[in-house]
């Protein structure tokens, strides 16, 4: 048994409610919480970040990157709170996505405990009319062969797809039989659409608000089905240029509980840089960055350079409670991924992440491994 290491912070927040008192970790767990506070103490300890939708970080995009840039996208990841991410590969070419995931399989078993997990395929089956960024150039005829073939090549725990397109139904079926969470995202779909592709698995939205058809009175669409329908799990990028604030704070009021903010990085996140140009950038398309948005020349978002910090502090200033904010980013997406639950109650996994008044990360475990300070 290892010698309990304490966290040093002031208080802890555990199943929702502030607990004054120190943390301690002891062999990757949580050993004990509420304990005297020490000379220096300083912040609050939360439970570990979770991001559903990572496109790229650091510099890395994940689409594009061998096992060793994914693993170096995966330490800063860690290092600003998130403990576990699922790469996203947004719509690309079979052959492409195949390559991708071949990679992620060789760092999964060289790094079982990297931090990533299997894959977030957005794409290839999306409606050109909410396309956004992606190359509608690139969307596929829905087919479970497919989707087999991408399976088959590595690892994968999510999958978008339109449900209005012709065919998806059986990709839906397929993928849950596969035990892949299903969302619907970049679609043009009806609520009803919806409903009937949740009857066949589907269960999450990608970023509501984004990239699917507009809510209406008369006509929710997907919107209106994720929020209404409490086994849905609501993507949402909180960045503060995706969702108006008022809109976040709506969703949050709604959807309690279920509400999974995701950064949907792209690979200029992290690293200040004012222009992107991707690497299958072959008709010259270049993403520019500048006011905390990342957009096509067009003016098209193309993700986001945010940081789990930088969203909590758009949630806060949006009247979301801290509490509510910091569970968004863990809680849904754990079980999204059937990955267990954790807070900060002792015997729980110690993944746990240390903010600052500012929400600025001060610290970070991952099965109580220091991740903050890793290279």
């Amino acid at each position: 048994m290892s010698r309990p290491r304490r966290l040093g912070v002031t208080a802890a927040l555990v199943d929702g409610e502030m607990l004054a008192g120190d943390v301690s970790l002891a062999d990757g767990s949580i050993e004990s919480v509420g304990l005297p506070v020490g000379e220096g103490a300083r912040g609050v300890a939360v439970a570990g970040f979770v991001d559903l939708q990572v496109n790229g970080f650091a510099g890395v995009q994940f689409i594009d990157a061998d096992s060793h840039e994914m693993s170096r996208a995966a330490r800063a990841l860690g290092r600003v709170g998130v403990v576990f991410a699922s790469p996203t590969l947004y719509s690309s070419t079979v052959d492409r996505y195949s390559a991708a995931l071949g990679e992620l399989a060789a760092l999964l078993d060289a790094e079982p405990d990297c931090g990533l997990t299997g894959a977030h395929i957005e794409g290839p089956f999306l409606s050109p009319r909410w396309a956004g960024a992606h190359d509608p150039r690139t969307f596929l005829e829905p087919a479970p062969g497919v989707l087999a073939t991408l399976c088959e090549a590595g690892p994968v725990a999510t999958v978008t797809v339109a449900p209005e397109l012709r065919g998806v139904s059986e990709v839906v079926v397929e993928a849950t039989k596969r035990g892949l969470a299903v969302a619907v995202g970049h679609t043009d779909a009806s609520s009803g659409q919806c409903r009937e592709a949740a009857a066949r698995g589907a269960s999450m939205l990608t970023h509501c608000w984004n990239a699917h058809r507009r809510f209406t009175s008369r006509d929710p669409g997907p919107a209106g089905w994720a929020l209404t329908d409490g086994a849905v799990t609501v993507g949402l990028v909180a960045d503060g240029v995706h969702v108006a604030p008022e809109v976040l704070a709506i969703t949050f009021a709604t959807a309690a509980g279920r509400v999974a903010l995701t950064t949907d990085a792209i690979a200029p996140a992290g690293t200040g840089a004012a222009r992107w140009v991707p690497p299958d950038s072959a008709d010259g398309t270049v993403v520019h960055v500048s006011g905390g948005a990342a957009r096509l020349a067009d003016g098209t978002l193309a993700g986001s350079v945010a940081t789990p910090s930088d969203m909590l502090r758009v949630l806060l200033g949006a009247g979301v409670a801290f509490e509510d904010a910091v569970g968004a980013f863990h809680r849904p997406q754990a079980a999204a991924l059937a990955m267990g639950e954790w807070s900060v109650r002792p015997g729980d996994a110690a993944h746990v992440v240390v903010l600052d008044d500012d929400c600025s990360v001060l610290g970070v475990w991952r099965a109580g491994a220091d991740l903050f300070g890793t290279g």
